[in-house]
């Protein structure tokens, strides 16, 4: 199976505290509080589109006129970034131009052609026809301009995204009057990521840009770490990027939401080799120059996603490989210096074409099903909203509002939907009996993330997904990694403008993945129960909540072979049912809850399971304890908990009969002898504690308060 990701270029967020100025030295108080000032006008409005394609327009902009000549070339001169390319970067900055075609009638750039000619003219390692392209643009009744770079690249490969033809862009927004910088917006992946931005950066330096490798999604430098990107600010460091933080999930409320640069921020990031027609595109007849060493690397690629059974370990971070600069820059000495040509040059060109690539994304059905996409060739700048409106490619709020609060011609920014999870992986717990309990920790592998009701994915950065421009409504979100079975459940995204912030996913915003050599289907088939049901819920007896998403019909989830779990379903009355399931990590089945039901008779059920389960683990400390002629104090202590659990148990199944019968009286009854019952066992965990293995201690104690929480439910239900 074959994953992959288009690729071109919220909550409530706090205003982006800027701790330096322009000359990169700390702020005073005044500054800091005048910078804040501009920025909490519009705290909590959320992040806007990129690309000019927000499903919610902010204000209108005013228009903008193309600057050529002299002065455009001079602004274009002053702003030439610096570029820093991963050491096994194949596609660096070129001129499309010699790959030209006419077709139909029109200039276009085929895929093949480019791919192909660029590789045949590489010479040596050297990259041909380095080049950078410009566009300037001002804004009619403002002092603002702005200085766009174009990058283009013959291919992109990155992760599940490969596609023909590549542009990214840099926006340097610029006060005519003072001649300062004011907003750097640097492109990253699709119009669903968030770019990476710099409010007021220091004037007298030159913009640094990290191309990622294989997709060319631009991180800034803007501090002395030239060759790094920095997300947070470090001792006297600034971070790289202004973005606002995720106030939304706790762990994450203070990491900036922007793409950045994922592997040199320590995070492994594994890339697919690029297939059409079901072989590997290095292989077609019409790329005779491209081998698989002109992709990136074997050290850094997978065939798929499922062909690991484990996240990779050994992947690679980012290496700093050639650096290209303007020829009239002259600051350093660098290895490649480009041309910086106006786009205009280009503007003959009506389109970059080649055929469309496909990808699949697995979704943990009953049978495992999939979801397909395809992936475009980007399209020509100039036909793009954000040449002639550079505005609208700043997807972050408070930095278009800052704009807006200097410039007339800039409109406020929108309100826009956005869903947000962050990534974890379920890992067993060594506090836990084994194969009976889990833990999450944080994953250094990035993965992919869609809806399926629009298959654009988008990559993590920091372990957290970030979709932008979600239309309101239910959706379909879906995770796949390398080596982790896939995620998928259901979210229902509000109109924007309620104040909640972003929609986020899984339980409290995380989603915890599943290694594939320890991943089990858990299964749930509602069609034969008596009654709607419409939410499904899974926890572990120590990691907690681990799933919790409307339950679709039939449907399927994906944990860990290791953990001891209870599902809850809720039906459309809100009545609740609970099973136990422990799935056997060795055994290659599905765990499989047939006709789940809700009400008194399935939470009864549950209880007489769960303390059943603990007194059998229990019972296994006292065997042998026969041959003894006089019971010692703990062995005795262990007899008397379990002794416990049995009532429990023995209350629960007539309660469970009760209800089952119908007999709301009786059932009620029962059900208060199991909540006395508890109580008992209770004082007789503690009375066994010093006997009992912690594993098994603690694993007691988080049965007991599962149950107790469940006997209060059936208590409180009106379904038998």
């Amino acid at each position: 199976m074959v994953y992959g990701i288009f690729g071109v270029g919220d909550s409530d967020v706090a205003a982006c505290p800027t701790t330096h100025r322009n000359d990169g030295g700390p702020m005073t108080d005044r500054e800091n509080l005048s910078r804040r000032a501009v920025l909490q006008t519009v705290a909590g409005i959320g992040l806007a589109s990129v690309a000019g394609c927000s499903a919610l327009e902010s204000e209108s902009d005013d228009a903008a006129s193309t600057v050529e000549g002299e002065r455009a070339a001079e602004l274009a001169r002053r702003f030439a970034p610096t570029l820093y390319f991963d050491r096994a970067e194949p596609w660096f900055p070129t001129d499309p131009r010699p790959y030209t075609s006419e077709q139909d009638g029109e200039t276009v750039v085929d895929g093949f052609d480019a791919f192909d000619g660029y590789h045949d003219r590489m010479t040596d390692g050297e990259p041909p026809d380095p080049t950078v392209f410009s566009h300037v643009v001002e804004y009619e009744q403002s002092p603002l301009a702005v200085v766009q770079f174009w990058f283009y690249s013959a291919f992109d490969q990155f992760t599940t995204n490969f596609h023909w033809h590549d542009w990214e862009v840099l926006h340097v927004f610029v006060d005519t009057e003072s001649g300062d910088p004011q907003l750097y917006v640097a492109s990253s992946h699709s119009r669903k990521v968030p770019n990476n931005e710099f409010l007021d950066p220091d004037p007298e330096m030159v913009p640094r840009i990290l191309s990622e490798l294989g997709s060319h999604s631009s991180a800034l430098s803007v501090n002395d770490a030239r060759d790094r990107f920095t997300r947070l600010p470090e001792g006297d460091r600034f971070a790289d990027i202004t973005n606002s933080a995720v106030e939304t999930i706790e762990d994450l409320a203070e990491i900036p939401v922007a793409y950045g640069l994922p592997r040199d921020e320590g995070s492994r990031l594994p890339y697919l080799v690029p297939e059409y027609e079901g072989a590997p595109l290095y292989e077609h007849e019409r790329l005779p120059s491209v081998s698989r060493e002109d992709l990136v690397p074997e050290r850094l690629t997978l065939r798929s996603f499922d062909s690991l059974s484990a996240p990779p370990t050994d992947l690679p971070t980012r290496e700093t490989g050639l650096v290209f600069q303007h020829t009239d820059r002259g600051e350093a000495d660098p290895d490649i210096e480009y041309d910086l040509v106006p786009s205009s040059e280009l503007e003959h060109i009506a389109d970059f074409t080649g055929p469309q690539l496909s990808f699949e994304f697995a979704v943990p059905q009953f049978a495992e099903d999939a979801v397909a996409g395809h992936i475009t060739t980007t399209g020509a700048p100039w036909n793009q909203p954000r040449y002639d409106n550079p505005a609208a490619d700043i997807s972050e709020p408070n930095h278009r509002a800052a704009l807006a609060e200097r410039y007339d011609a800039i409109g406020a920014p929108a309100e826009i939907r956005t869903l947000v999870a962050s990534l974890s992986e379920a890992v067993s717990n060594d506090d836990a009996p084994e194969n009976e309990g889990l833990t999450t920790e944080d994953t250094s592998v990035e993965s992919v993330a869609l809806l399926e009701s629009d298959p654009e994915a988008v990559p993590t950065f920091a372990g957290l997904a970030v979709i932008q421009d979600v239309p309101a409504g239910d959706h379909q979100f879906t995770v796949n990694g390398a080596g982790v079975a896939p995620h998928s459940e259901s979210v229902s995204v509000p109109e924007a403008g309620d104040g909640e912030g972003p929609t986020r996913a899984g339980v409290d915003g995380e989603v915890p993945l599943v290694a594939r050599e320890n991943a089990t289907r858990l299964e749930v088939d509602p069609s034969g129960a008596d009654s709607d049901l419409t939410d499904l819920a899974v926890e572990d007896d120590f990691a907690g909540r681990l799933y919790d998403a409307p339950l679709s019909e039939p449907d399927a989830v994906y944990v860990h072979g290791g953990g001891a779990y209870t599902t809850e379903v809720r039906d459309r009355d809100d009545e609740i049912g609970a099973f136990r399931v422990n799935p056997d990590p060795a055994a290659d089945v599905a765990a499989r809850i047939e006709e789940p039901r809700t009400g008194k008779a399935s939470l009864a059920s549950f209880l007489a399971d769960i303390a059943e389960e603990t007194r059998q683990t229990v019972a296994e400390q006292t065997e042998g304890a026969d041959d003894i002629l006089d019971d010692s104090g703990p062995v005795n202590a262990i007899r008397g908990l379990e002794q416990a659990l049995a009532a429990v148990v023995e209350a629960a199944e007539r309660a469970t009969e009760r209800a089952e019968a119908g007999d709301r009286g009786n059932a009620d009854k029962q059900l208060q002898a199991v909540a006395d019952r508890l109580q008992r066992v209770a004082t007789r965990i503690d009375d066994a504690s010093d006997a009992l293995p912690d594993p098994l201690s603690n694993a007691a104690r988080n049965r007991l308060e599962q149950a107790e929480r469940r006997v209060e439910q059936a208590q409180a239900a009106d379904k038998l």
